[in-house]
This record gives structure tokens, sequence and C-alpha cells, in this order.
């Protein structure tokens, strides 16, 4: 009786570590883009000079694909605000795979409330960086006086990196 439960453990473990091993050679690495450091700094950069040029002073945020921060700045003579409400323009782009201003847009114009989703925030300023069509990341744009400024800063820096993302 004992040889007979023995061979059926051994048996049962031989067909589950096989199995497992059919499963594992049928799963694959996943490859994604990603928004580097460099690239985030010249996007930051392009932003900025961008507003700067327009007379704003303006906080940013980028986020990678994950929706981490990747990158913020607090500018100068800017409100204590801007910073968190630039990363939830970006967060909000990066969500909704639009810009934060059109899904604004689509909240005031629905019969229904927007979803709540914790971090996201119905203002113009926030735009997805997309390489090809994925999403890699987003940046969020916080101070110039009225948010079509702010989205305008942000396209602006995405720009600068433009032949990065085709």
């Amino acid at each position: 009786m004992k040889n007979i439960y023995l061979t059926y453990i051994a048996a049962t473990c031989a067909v589950v570590i096989a199995g497992g091993a059919a499963t594992c050679k049928a799963q694959t690495l996943v490859t994604q883009k990603s928004l580097s450091t460099e690239a985030a700094l010249i996007v930051a950069q392009g932003a900025l000079d961008k507003c700067h040029a327009d007379g704003y002073r303006v906080s940013l945020t980028i986020l990678d694909n994950s929706g981490l921060v990747k990158l913020q700045v607090r500018g100068d003579g800017t409100g204590p605000h801007t910073l968190e409400h630039s990363r939830r323009k970006a967060y909000t782009a990066l969500t909704f795979k639009r810009a934060s201003g059109e899904t604004a847009k689509a909240w005031a114009a629905a019969t229904t409330p927007p979803p709540v989703i914790e971090g996201t925030v119905g203002a113009q300023g926030g735009v997805p960086i997309k390489a090809g069509s994925e999403f890699i990341g987003a940046v969020g744009v916080s101070g110039a006086p009225g948010g079509e400024k702010d989205e305008a800063c942000a396209v602006a820096g995405i720009a600068k990196i433009a032949d990065l993302l085709k």
C-alpha cells in the first residue's frame, strides 16, 4: 500500500513539474519602450523654455509609462499648488490616454458623473507622450494663466524629442 501511495505522489509531482515547464516555455518577455531620463530632461527644458519665452512661471511633472514621477520641477516664483497640479494633469493624460483638457471636456459633456480616479483632475495642461502607438509617459504643466497655455508648453516640450518618438 505504501508503494502505491509513493508511486501516486511521484506521478502527481511529475505531471505538475512537466505542466509548469510547459507553461514557462509558453511565456515570453515583454518588450516595451520607455522614456529615458535624458529624453525627460529635454522635454522639461523645452516646456520650460516655451513658458518662459511667453512670460509664464510654471511647474511641471513628467511621468513614466507606469505613472511614476520621472522628473518634477517647481518653477521659480510659482504657487505651492502648481507642482502637485502638474502631476495630476500628467496622470490624467496618462490614465485616459489623451490630453487632460480633452478629458475635462468629456467629463463636462457627460450626462453621468465622471469616474472617481484618485490623482486625476479635469484641467487642461497634461499631454501623453507616445512612441509610435505606445504610451510611454506624460507631461503636465501648471502655472500659466490658463490651461491652454500650460498645454502649449507641454506640447512644445514633447516636440523637442519628436524624432525619438517615431
